[in-house]
């Protein structure tokens, strides 16, 4: 955590304890007797854990003293030590908020865990500045990453101040819009709460790029019906909006929801129209989502065609784009294409989805050429691409049954501590989605 927010955090505390002692009844302030003696019986554990060299035995000692510092708050909330507690300030030397730090960093007493895996990728994300005032999706991500692999609690408790802010109309882009909570919440199986914030939205872009979304993790859970009324939903807004730069990101939605003759026509129309603008005004071209729309329907030319009119701008299309194309059998087409992006990391996460694409169609040669690719561009690194590496964790989940993506991926960690402070604040969100990916053969969304 950076000095200035953790000074920030500290003050804010003391502000808060101080009003809510103020508030506090006298008699209640001056009973401090079972509250106190928690607290030293915490502290004594707390003193033990820290000389022990069992690490069993070290993780025993903390759980113990957090439940006893959790009895003073849940007990006695009215004494000034649980205010203390629960506003994270110092009682003497002792900092409650690094020690609930610790007791997280728990998991990593098994260090190939993916458990673990979130809790040091969490250490590599930048703070979350408060108030909050602007959506992280890094952060955001993480709380999917912990809803998803097995620690609900944590991704609540993550998401919580990020929704919080949004109903307070403080989460906002330039537009004055939400921007990631609703589909954030969407992958956490909140699918009502996405919607309620998502209908309260007038921006054509968020509006239809959310029903759009949580449709999609709609289907994931295998519900064909609500990711219908959403992409119908979705392409009445647009129609009564004007939402004409958004309508590839309808025609996908159809698609997805079997309504391929309609998705096709609204589609094609899209293009004419938006190259038809563009020959006229020489504006941009078109939205990114319709090079993706093009591949899901199957049409390479025009999907590869839109792709390097936009690829520069919206770099995450090119392996969205190739690997869409690939799945149809498009192996040599969007191969060539791949060997051709300059930036290494998106070529792997290209080739990554080749290689996916290729497993789907049960063409194992080409899965493995496609890996030692891959693997080639690894070993190139030299060690010092997580990304690269995350990816290649990716594949070897794919291409065999055992547990060795774990070295990797932790690997990649590994190589994201070591990076610089650029790589370290833009890595996250990435790793994130391949761990996702992993665990649960489901992507992050786009």
């Amino acid at each position: 955590m950076a000095p200035t927010v953790a000074l920030a955090r500290r003050l804010a505390a003391a502000l808060l304890a101080a009003v809510l002692l103020a508030c506090a009844p006298p008699a209640l302030a001056q009973d401090t007797g079972p509250a106190n003696r928690l607290f030293v019986q915490a502290m004594q554990l707390l003193r033990q854990a820290d000389q022990t060299y069992d690490i069993g035995e070290e993780s025993r000692l903390l759980k113990d003293a957090d439940k006893l510092l959790t009895e003073v708050i849940t007990k006695y909330p009215d004494s000034a030590l649980a205010v203390q507690l629960v506003t994270n300030q110092f009682v003497g030397d002792f900092d409650f908020f690094e020690f609930r730090s610790r007791i997280r960093a728990l998991v990593c007493n098994e260090p190939q865990t993916s458990l673990c895996f979130l809790h040091r990728i969490g250490e590599l994300l930048p703070p979350v500045e408060t108030p909050i005032t602007t959506a992280r999706w890094d952060w955001l991500s993480l709380a999917v990453g912990y809803q998803q692999l097995g620690d609900a609690g944590r991704g609540k408790e993550i998401i919580a101040p990020f929704v919080s802010a949004v109903r307070r109309g403080a989460v906002a882009d330039s537009s004055g819009q939400d921007l990631f909570v609703a589909r954030a919440l969407s992958l956490m199986g909140q699918i009502p709460l996405a919607l309620e914030i998502t209908r309260q939205i007038a921006d054509c872009s968020t509006r239809v790029y959310n029903l759009s979304d949580i449709g999609k993790a709609a289907l994931w859970k295998g519900d064909q019906a609500t990711a219908a009324a959403l992409a119908e939903e979705a392409s009445k807004y647009a129609s009564a909006n004007r939402c004409t730069w958004e309508l590839g990101l309808v025609a996908q939605a159809l698609l997805r929801a079997g309504r391929e003759p309609e998705a096709r026509t609204l589609f094609l129309n899209t293009v004419e129209t938006q190259f038809s603008k563009f020959r006229e005004t020489k504006a941009d071209c078109c939205p990114p989502e319709l090079a993706v729309a093009a591949a899901e329907m199957g049409e390479p030319n025009l999907a590869l065609g839109l792709l390097r009119t936009v690829q520069d701008e919206n770099p995450w299309t090119i392996p969205a784009v190739l690997g869409r194309l690939a799945r149809r059998g498009e192996t040599a087409l969007t191969l060539a294409y791949a060997e051709e992006v300059p930036d290494v990391d998106v070529r792997g996460e290209a080739i990554a989805e080749l290689i996916e694409a290729a497993l789907k169609r049960n063409e194992r040669a080409v899965a493995e050429d496609l890996y030692r690719r891959l693997g080639r561009l690894v070993e190139e690194a030299q060690g010092r691409r997580p990304g690269l590496l995350a990816q290649r964790a990716k594949t070897q989940r794919l291409m065999y049954a055992d547990d060795r993506w774990r070295q990797t991926f932790m690997a990649a960690i590994g190589a994201a501590e070591r990076a610089s402070n650029f790589v370290r604040r833009d890595i996250g969100a990435p790793l994130l989605a391949a761990l996702v990916k992993i665990e649960t053969g489901l992507p992050m969304l786009d």
